[in-house]
């Protein structure tokens, strides 16, 4: 079982396959960012594949392939497929900026990605463009019209709570959403490493109640294995998830881990502790051996972030690690 020294269950990964990416997200990345990991460094789909194998023999059932921007991964259809097929995973999914999108929805399904979360702050043209720094609303809609005809289980729109978001802005994603049968989930910011820290952090408290308030909704629950909590219309055509872990966090119930490009193991976002495996996996460590080592990594698991405390700690960018 994957449990670590706290009593939580661990069922969920987060695997970054790059941490390239075609925007230069405010909140994400710092302006003029160049320090992509070399290719030779990321784990190779054999390698992932063994890994995650063992993983699953231990208890994990959820996989989320993440970036920087998964799709910029060549071939990662394949690997998806590879990792869809393993036993014990039960629910395959994946996060992107939806620019590669509408090339490859139609292939991720095929392949056995079940659900997609998509990153849209706005839609707002100019306001994307000032937020990513390319001007990209135009192919993340089309992106998600080639996803819904493709014919995904669930996808949901990541919405992060920005300094100058404005009511009608969120009420336009609402509409939206609302309209095309999407779940919105907004997204308070992280203070990960100097962009993070620079975004500003907006309280999705007041947020929350308005929008409660704004459309008569109630609390409800939507199938998925993250930590949002969720607002719902009385007929279910609108579903708001808030992913609060500045104001209201969840780390008692935190369920996840994150495995970098490069193989290393991050126990917790808002803290430095992690494991390396790509190590033992070069070197000829046994199933074995590396499963044991997964034991000994949860058990070092912190109980919770510290980004209200210690908001400076963590020095990695988001775009490292998918969030």
């Amino acid at each position: 079982m994957l449990v670590d020294g706290f009593g939580r269950r661990i069922d969920y990964l987060r695997l970054s396959v790059t941490d390239r990416c075609d925007l230069r997200c405010t909140y994400c990345m710092p302006k003029g960012f160049k320090g992509d990991e070399e290719p030779q460094q990321w784990l190779n789909f054999d390698e992932i594949e063994r890994l995650l194998a063992i993983f699953a023999r231990l208890g994990l059932k959820r996989v989320r392939l993440t970036g920087g921007e998964p799709l910029l991964r060549k071939n990662l259809p394949d690997l998806a497929q590879r990792l869809a097929a393993l036993p014990g995973i039960d629910d395959l999914s994946l996060s992107t900026n939806g620019t590669q999108l509408a090339k490859y929805a139609c292939q991720l399904r095929q392949a056995g990605v079940s659900r997609l979360n998509v990153s849209l702050d706005s839609m707002d043209r100019e306001r994307i463009l000032q937020l990513t720094g390319r001007d990209v609303l135009p192919q993340v809609l089309e992106g998600l019209e080639a996803a819904s005809a493709a014919g995904f289980r669930m996808i949901k729109i990541n919405m992060v709570a920005t300094a100058g978001m404005s009511e009608p802005e969120i009420d336009a994603m609402v509409g939206f959403c609302a309209e095309r049968g999407f779940v919105l989930r907004l997204i308070e910011t992280m203070p990960m490493g100097e962009a993070g820290r620079k975004a500003g952090f907006v309280d999705l408290q007041p947020i929350r109640e308005g929008l409660r308030a704004r459309f008569g909704l109630i609390d409800g629950v939507v199938p998925g294995g993250g930590p949002a909590r969720y607002l719902v219309s009385p007929d279910r055509r609108l579903q708001i998830g808030f992913i609060t872990p500045i104001s209201q966090h969840f780390c008692e119930t935190c369920n996840r881990v994150r495995l970098s490009a490069d193989g290393i193991l991050y126990l917790c976002l808002g803290q430095e502790a992690a494991v390396d495996f790509r190590t033992p996996l070069r070197n000829g460590c046994s199933d074995a051996e590396i499963a044991q080592r997964i034991g000994q990594a949860l058990l070092a698991r912190p109980a919770r972030h510290e980004f209200r405390e210690l908001p400076g700690r963590s020095i990695r960018f988001m775009s490292s690690l998918g969030g």
